[in-house]
């Protein structure tokens, strides 16, 4: 309780001094106590962060996150990327393995966007249905793998296929050296039409849940559709957000603050 306070303290202050116009380099920390099973060798999340699954940032400003997964098809990244770049915004990509190993390119040019990286799994699987070793797999597996594509260190941030998390697998992933950053909305554009979507249902879905420290979930792929309601969404969605008076922020300036928690 008093870690968790703590961060959120420094984060409400820390935030005012931040800007979201652009990736920063996340800052190293020390592991906590007892965790040496490690999937790389960069920076690590510091303590604050571990032990539950993250969905909203801790702060009372009015900043929220934009994050896109990739598990499918590229369709949508080209114009998902143009956006946050005509925008100057950041955003954070958690991409599986398969999907690194299946189009590297696009995984290439996100970290040449400046974008961070997180890790989705090598495969996608229910981390409920796994052993500890195996989910120790899944993690190392994307993790070598996204490596290999982005030519870059991936950031110490795992998010759960299909937000399936339990305490077992968030403290799994916690030992291998990854904060557990899930998130406070799905847009489901990932659906697709076929799957009752539209472009203003997903927004909707997104400025519902505008919030200080808000986390947007969204796909990059169409799932077999070839529609990216997402990547129309995007656009929509930044509009409303700036409307309301939030500034879009970097996850890695979250790392960057929690830091200095100790």
């Amino acid at each position: 309780m008093e870690r968790r306070s703590a961060l959120a303290g420094l984060l409400c202050a820390g935030f005012a001094g931040l800007a979201g116009s652009g990736p920063s380099s996340p800052a190293a920390a020390a592991p906590g106590p007892g965790r040496t099973a490690r999937a790389a060798a960069g920076p690590r999340p510091p303590a604050a962060l571990l032990g539950d699954e993250i969905r909203r940032l801790p702060t009372s400003r009015k900043v929220l996150a934009l994050t896109f997964n990739a598990a499918w098809d590229v369709d949508g990244i080209d114009t998902v990327l143009a956006e946050l770049r005509r925008r100057k915004l950041p955003a954070t990509f958690f991409p599986t393995g398969t999907f690194a190993e299946a189009h590297p390119a696009a995984v290439r040019s996100i970290a040449d966007a400046g974008h961070g990286l997180g890790n989705h799994s090598y495969s996608h699987p229910y981390f409920d249905d796994l052993s500890t070793t195996e989910r120790a797999d899944e993690v190392r597996g994307a993790d070598a793998a996204i490596r290999a594509a982005s030519g870059t260190e991936p950031l110490p941030f795992f998010r759960f296929p299909y937000s399936s998390t339990t305490p077992e697998s968030i403290t799994d992933v916690n030992d291998l050296g990854y904060a557990a950053i899930e998130f406070s909305a799905d847009t489901n554009g990932y659906l697709g039409p076929q799957g009752g979507m539209s472009v203003d249902k997903a927004v909707k879905r997104a400025v519902d849940a505008f919030a200080p420290g808000a986390i947007i979930q969204m796909h990059v792929g169409s799932n077999g559709s070839g529609v990216v309601l997402d990547a129309e969404a995007l656009p929509l969605i930044v509009d409303a957000a700036l409307a309301e008076g939030y500034e879009v922020i970097d996850l890695r300036q979250f790392l960057e603050a929690a830091a200095g928690v100790r």
